[in-house]
Parts: C-alpha cells; sequence; structure tokens
C-alpha cells in the first residue's frame, strides 16, 4: 500500500474532525432501515434474528477493518474504487465506483421522498414534492459551502439518532425488567420454545439477506478520511469505536422489540413505536417518525457527499468527465455535488409523475450495490496487504486476523449471495444488479481501450517530429 499523502497533496482539503468522522461511521450505520426496517428482519425469522444481526455485524465489523487499513495507509476520496484499481486494475475500480455512485444518486431520490412521505403524516402542511424539494435544496447547499459544515451537520445528525436508540434501549430494558409504573414486563416469553425461531433456519437466512442492507453507508467512513486532518490517527479511532457501537446498539434494540413485540404482530410495520406503545409513552409514534425523517436526512446528506467525492475521484483519475475533478475555493468540487444532486432531482420528478413506476425499478436495479462494495474491499485488502508486506511498508493500522478473518468476511457475502439467488423475491435484485455490473464493466473496458488508443496516437505523432537543431 502507498504511505499516506499530506494535507498539501489533497485538493479537497482536511476539515474534519476525528469525532466528525466517528459520529458518521456511527450515524450511516443507524438509519431507517433500522428504526422502521428492522420488523421485517422478526417477522422473517423471530426473534432469531438476532443470530442474523450478529452475523451481519460481524460482516460488517470485518469490511469497516478491512477499508480502514487501506483507508489509514492512503486516504483517498476513490476509497474502495482506488483501493480495487490498485489491486485489480483501472476497471474494475472504475466498475465498483461508479456502481455505488449510481447506488447513492438512486437512493438520494428515494430519502428526500422517504422523509417527506412521513413528515406528511404529522405535518401535513406542505405538498409532497415541495417538501422533498426543500430537504434537497438545504442539504446541497450545506455540501456546497464546505466540508466542514457538512461534517458538523452529520455529527448533529448522528448525535439525535444515537440519543434516540439511547433513550430507547433504556425505556426497553426498564418495560423487561418491571421498572414502569403501571406496566407489566413481557418477560421473555417470546424467546422460549419453537417461538425463537419459528421459521427455523430457513427464516435465519432470508432474514440475514434482509439485515445486511441494514448496516449499508458504513463504507463511506473510507471517503470521508481522505478529508480529515489526521487520516492515520482518525480512521484508527473511527473503526475501533464505530465497531462495537454498532453491535451495542444494533442487537441491543433488536433483542428488545423482539422480547416485546411477538412475531405476527402488525406492530412490526413500525417496532420501535410499539415497544414505546407497550411501555404506556404518549406520542410514541410521533416521535418515532420524526426520528425517522431525520435518520433519511442523514442518510441524503452523507450520501450527496459520498457521491460527489466518487464522482470526483473517477474525474480526477479520467474515468468520468473532468470538469467533474474542478474545485471551489472552500475546497468543495461544486461540479461533482450539482452533477450528484442533478441526478436525483430528476428521479424525484420523473417519480412523482409516474408513481410507484421509476424509482420501485431503480432501487431494484441497485439494491444489492453495497454487497458487491463490501466484496470489493474485501477482495482488495489482501492484494494490498501482501504487497505492503513484500515492499515491506509500515501499515498504521493492520486488521488483526488477517488472512484468516478477510476470508471469513467474504465466505459471509457468499452465503448472502447464495441466499439471495434461492429467494424468489431476491433473486431478480441480484440479476438486475448484476445486469448493471456488466454494463458498466462494459463501458469502463471501452473508455480505457479509447485513452490508450488516443494516448498511442499523440505518442505516435510526437515520436514523428524531427528535432530542431539552433545554432
Amino acid at each position: 500500500m502507498e504511505q499516506q499523502t499530506t494535507t498539501s497533496d489533497r485538493p479537497l482539503g482536511a476539515a474534519l474532525k476525528p469525532r466528525q468522522l466517528t459520529m458518521m461511521g456511527l450515524g450511516s450505520a443507524i438509519g431507517a432501515g433500522l428504526f422502521i426496517g428492522s420488523g421485517a428482519g422478526i417477522q422473517a425469522a423471530g426473534p432469531a434474528v438476532l443470530i442474523s444481526y450478529l452475523v451481519a455485524g460481524t460482516l460488517i465489523i470485518l469490511v469497516m477493518w478491512a477499508l480502514g487499513e487501506m483507508a489509514a495507509a492512503n486516504p483517498d476520496s476513490g476509497a474502495f474504487s482506488v483501493y480495487t484499481a490498485k489491486a485489480y486494475g483501472p476497471v474494475a475500480g472504475a466498475t465498483v465506483g461508479w456502481l455505488w455512485w449510481i447506488q447513492l444518486v438512486v437512493v438520494i431520490a428515494a430519502e428526500a421522498l422517504g422523509a417527506a412521505g412521513l413528515l406528511a403524516t404529522i405535518f401535513p402542511v406542505l405538498p409532497l414534492w415541495l417538501m422533498a424539494l426543500v430537504f434537497i435544496v438545504v442539504l446541497t447547499a450545506v455540501n456546497l459551502t464546505s466540508v466542514k459544515n457538512f461534517g458538523e451537520f452529520e455529527f448533529w445528525f448522528a448525535l439525535l439518532k444515537v440519543a434516540a436508540i439511547v433513550g430507547f434501549l433504556l425505556v426497553g430494558y426498564a418495560l423487561l425488567f418491571g421498572l414502569v409504573p403501571g406496566v407489566q414486563s413481557p418477560g421473555l416469553d417470546n424467546f422460549m420454545g419453537e417461538g425463537f425461531a419459528p421459521s427455523g433456519f430457513g427464516g435465519i437466512a432470508t432474514a440475514l439477506f434482509v439485515v445486511a442492507f441494514a448496516f449499508g453507508g458504513t463504507e463511506i467512513v473510507s471517503v470521508a478520511a481522505a478529508e480529515t486532518a489526521e487520516p492515520a490517527r482518525s480512521v484508527k479511532k473511527a473503526v475501533r469505536t464505530v465497531l462495537w457501537r454498532i453491535l451495542v446498539f444494533y442487537i441491543g434494540a433488536i433483542f428488545v422489540i423482539a422480547a416485546v413485540v411477538p412475531v405476527g404482530s402488525a406492530g412490526l410495520k413500525s417496532p420501535f413505536a410499539a415497544v414505546l406503545d407497550a411501555a404506556g409513552m404518549p406520542g410514541a409514534a410521533a416521535a418515532i417518525t420524526l426520528v425517522a425523517v431525520a435518520a433519511l436526512l442523514s442518510a441524503l446528506n452523507a450520501n450527496l457527499y459520498g457521491a460527489s467525492r466518487m464522482a470526483f475521484s473517477l474525474a480526477e483519475r479520467g474515468e468520468a468527465p473532468r470538469w467533474l475533478a474542478s474545485v471551489s475555493k472552500a475546497r468543495v468540487p461544486v461540479a461533482a455535488v450539482l452533477a450528484s444532486v442533478a441526478f436525483g432531482v430528476v428521479t424525484v420528478v420523473l417519480e412523482l409523475a409516474f408513481p410507484e413506476k421509476v424509482l420501485p425499478v431503480l432501487l431494484n436495479i441497485v439494491g444489492s450495490t453495497c454487497l458487491l462494495v463490501w466484496t470489493s474491499a474485501l477482495l482488495a485488502q489482501p492484494a494490498l496487504r501482501l504487497r505492503a508486506d513484500r515492499e515491506g511498508a509500515e501499515l498504521p493500522l493492520r486488521m488483526p486476523g488477517f488472512p484468516v478473518l478477510t476470508v471469513v468476511g467474504l465466505l459471509i457475502l457468499a452465503a448472502i449471495f447464495t441466499v439471495g439467488f434461492i429467494g424468489e423475491d431476491s433473486r431478480p435484485q441480484l440479476l438486475s444488479t448484476f445486469g448493471l455490473v456488466a454494463v458498466l464493466a462494459l463501458g469502463c473496458w471501452l473508455n480505457h481501450r479509447k485513452r490508450d488508443a488516443s494516448r498511442q496516437c499523440v505518442e505516435s505523432s510526437e515520436g514523428d517530429k524531427q528535432p530542431v537543431l539552433i545554432d
């Protein structure tokens, strides 16, 4: 692996603080998928979904270690795209980069509409399209001003989500221990006998495919490391503190929900609100809805940042139009930000004009992108680690248990893909994503052939020139 660059070498600057990077990694994993979507996993596997979350959590820990090792040694806004290129060639790296960019710009539209839809259930004052537009405009402005402002916004968004989880855990465990006045503890009856895994191993496997996506977004830490003052120290701190906190928050919250809300209950559609309602807390549904809105806006903010940095990195490497690499005086890739948000705005407009016909199709195509990004990280890390060891390079952060744990991560991913291909509902999603990968790989390969031909033409013309002798 290459040694890290200095601050002056990085055109995007280094304004992010270690606390912001740490909270970004934590907040990106705590999203609407946990607050709203966790009920789907419990519905599929019952309380045994905890096993699915433990396996998926283990996977994301291994991915974070792999990305952390590479990002600490070589901070780059292209992150896993750059590392894949260094390990397996520019076509592979560009394919991963474009795949992630497309996923993020599609998800930006989904998050804007999702946040507007949720907020409309509480404050139906503004039309859906206007709220979505306001969210996009405000967060685009945040991303255009400076990375420092983005980091601060994301820090407070993440802090709000963490505070909500901590409060939920306190209420949930008080309920389980019978400490809520006037409310009888549900105990652990849901975990007893056949109720623990009502669908057996098949349910746990199905839930694994569902819950793996809840951890999507944590990879953005490796992208943001390039704009941190001390990448090696900041990445080490983020990796080491985020990992155990994610597991504590996720496993803790899912344990409470599984204990309080039985399988088959309508409450699993909004599991956090169901637990708070069981504890006799008024306004629980409204409170959780507001937190979910904040979670979606946080994800929109982070995804716009990630998409713009990936577009910037691709342009720097000649894998995207050069104008996307332009940087403002505040060292923000303005063109990349505007190009990324433009795709999201167009998608929002099309979805509002043709409801349920545009966004669901796009989301299905990019649905499994995060799995492929994690795979690229776990494939690039051993190649670059072995190369660094051969060259005698010192790594600021080394993934523990190498290479065994890297192989374990790849085996978990293989299991998730296998379950996905077996499932009738998930198979089309995987096939669509793999089809997109094939198209992108072909495009990147043709781009490289064109660039190589142009380069050879220039070199040939320069070689034909005769030297001019001057007396």
